[in-house]
């Protein structure tokens, strides 16, 4: 097969490369030099780019999934010897394991969510005024996280571009990077052709991805970075420091994203000289910058080596402020060392220089992104706006019907308390009644329930349902005793066919690193991984129990620590739900009251065991 020259810039493929072709280029032109590894810890883990091209197995769920755990950063490539782009190599697997169904893996779950709502109706606005052949893209993060910044820069490109119009969505690069390439295409396609539809001709973005997909994928749109721009050069707005007062010193962090943008990495350092600051570069910079840990959605499956990316900054940095021109860079690194965004700056460069610059978080982003769309629609009308409602056909299936059903049970269940309240069911039936008439079925009820209770999480059956029934029926006490019997046997249940009976199978399901490293703090702190994550839900509960038959712990500290540490939750739902029947009847009981009360209580034990947690347990949090 022939070979195909790799691209210059690791993001861009020229056209759809086929796995095979860059496995196949990767086997005959890397020659296993240790530059690359030697500069990234996910080769240091996994190999050189030639060694998992050969040892690649599409039918290995450990293999189909690897790729994930690289920030597709492109430093790879930016220090190749032969000019190898490796960076293709891995996005092509990612998209390898979307066409087998082996991903988006679960733990990306919420960066599609945090793009589902950038493209959803709600959030979207477009803006063209009379004449515009220009827009400005502001993109996602920097638009909820720095709202009045935004403004501000709208506002000063519209009095040197009066027709300047607006475009809050989003250019879906986390699906791009999730290997979604149908969906991905489909949604920017239908931007591109809604803007070039109605005249414009030249998108200015601020975020380097949004940068990165109109330079690749938006032909005939042109792309200008805002930080190049001559209206927010700005001289006249330079800030000078006071005599006698030394100038903030400060370092450039690049986006890996724009490595091979030498332009805009000039017009950003001019902006910073600019707003009074004296530049220090790191040793990563430029063409040889380092990911800040977000890239490649990495994070939500491999948080632990996405962090490392953020130590190392912070190593170079050596207490210099940053600041980037990322708006995910400055949030991501800001955890690590103090960093602010090059257009803060550039609009309050006084709060910058003090180190006292806010910025939102969630949610309050997605709350600023709402009253940034109304700001556009109060101050700029336009003859031509819309809110974006189209939705590829690629996109994954059931998010709306799940609103539907929750909506449907919800309505269901008001008219299910509106009909039993109407139809006087209830005047001569009381709670006593009911676990009187329970009780006569002597112990065949309980036997029962119990028995239920205990193939649920095999069944990966939800047991909540069965904790509030039993407190109907059995009242608190009984409820509480054949609740948590059923709810430790089930948990003993699928521990037991994990280890001894379908061992492979479940290891098939649990191939990502996240439970790879559940086995490795099980191995190293036993009982207390198994207590922490009882406590705090950062795996699936039925699933859980299957993983730890995986594990070496042994089976009567398993089943101790589960039934003591799920003992408080059944307890606050079985006293809850034992008092559901007067509650019916419009009586609220002290026990009632109680069940609440313990219920709150319940859920702030994941925040109180995060607060506490030993540094072993951060660590199996983080990956």
């Amino acid at each position: 097969m022939k070979s195909q020259p790799a691209a210059s810039d690791p993001f861009i493929p020229p056209l759809r490369s086929p796995l095979a072709v860059q496995l196949s280029l990767m086997m005959e032109k890397c020659i296993d030099c240790p530059k690359c590894k030697a500069q990234c810890d996910f080769l240091k883990q996994n190999g050189t780019p030639k060694f998992i091209a050969k040892n690649y197995d599409p039918e290995n769920p450990e293999w189909l999934t690897l790729a994930f755990s690289c920030s597709l950063c492109g430093l790879c490539a930016a220090v190749c010897p032969v000019k190898l782009s490796p960076v293709e190599l891995f996005l092509e697997m990612r998209r390898e394991a979307v066409e087998r169904g082996a991903a988006p893996l679960p733990g990306h779950k919420g960066i599609m969510a945090y793009e589902a709502r950038g493209v959803s109706q709600k959030y979207s606005w477009y803006s063209l005024p009379a004449g515009c052949d220009t827009i400005l893209f502001p993109g996602c993060t920097f638009s909820g996280t720095r709202m009045d910044t935004t403004i501000a820069l709208y506002e000063r490109l519209k009095q040197t571009i009066p027709n300047l119009g607006i475009v809050l969505d989003c250019c879906c690069k986390p699906s791009h990077d999730l290997g979604k390439n149908d969906y991905f295409h489909d949604m920017f396609e239908e931007m591109r052709a809604y803007l070039t539809d109605h005249g414009v001709t030249r998108v200015i973005v601020v975020c380097p991805n949004c940068y990165k997909v109109f330079k690749t994928y938006g032909k005939p749109l042109s792309v200008a970075p805002v930080y190049g721009l001559p209206e927010l050069s700005a001289d006249k707005d330079a800030k000078t420091s006071p005599a006698g007062k030394a100038s903030p010193v400060a370092a450039i962090h690049d986006p890996c994203v724009l490595r091979n943008e030498p332009e805009i990495q000039a017009s950003v350092r001019k902006l910073a000289g600019a707003a009074g600051f004296t530049l220090e570069e790191m040793h990563h910079s430029g063409k040889t910058t380092l990911c800040c840990g977000e890239g490649g959605s990495v994070g939500c499956v491999n948080s632990k080596l996405a962090q490392t990316w953020g130590e190392r900054r912070k190593q170079e940095a050596a207490n210099r402020r940053l600041l980037t021109y990322c708006a995910g860079c400055a949030n991501f690194l800001n955890k690590k060392t103090p960093t602010d965004h090059i257009l803060d700056a550039v609009f309050h460069p006084d709060d910058v220089t003090a180190g006292t610059r806010k910025v939102a978080r969630a949610p309050m982003t997605y709350f600023n992104r709402i009253r940034l769309k109304r700001y556009v629609q109060n101050n700029h009308p336009a003859p031509v706006t819309r809110e974006r409602t189209f939705t590829s056909i690629f996109a994954p299936a059931g998010n709306g019907s799940a609103k539907i059903k929750k909506i449907l049970i919800l309505a269901a269940v008001i008219a299910a308390i509106a009909g039993i309240r109407v139809s006087g069911i209830l005047d001569n039936f009381d709670a006593e009644t009911l676990r009187r008439t329970v009780a006569s079925l002597g112990p065949l009820a309980p036997a029962a329930f119990i028995l239920l209770y205990s193939l649920a999480p095999s069944l990966f059956m939800p047991g909540l349902p069965l904790t509030i029934a039993a407190g109907i029926l059995f009242g608190s006490f009984w409820g509480v005793v054949y609740s948590i019997t059923g709810a430790t046997a089930g948990a003993s249940l699928a521990f037991l066919i994990s280890r001894y009976v379908a061992r492979d199978w479940v290891a098939a399901k649990l191939s990502s690193p996240r439970w790879k490293k559940l086995d490795q703090s099980v191995e190293k702190n036993g009982w207390k991984i198994v207590a922490f994550t009882r406590l705090v839900p950062l795996f699936p509960f039925n699933l859980l129990n299957y993983a730890f038959g995986l594990t070496p712990i042994k089976f009567l500290p398993y089943a101790v620590t589960s039934f003591v540490c799920m003992l408080p939750a059944c307890v606050a739902f079985i006293v809850f739900s034992s008092s559901f029947i007067d509650l019916l009847k419009g009586n609220i009981s002290p026990a009632f009251v109680i069940g609440i009360l313990l219920i709150v209580l319940v859920s702030l034990i994941p925040i109180m065991v995060r607060k506490f947690r030993p540094a072993q347990e951060k660590d199996l949090e983080l990956s």
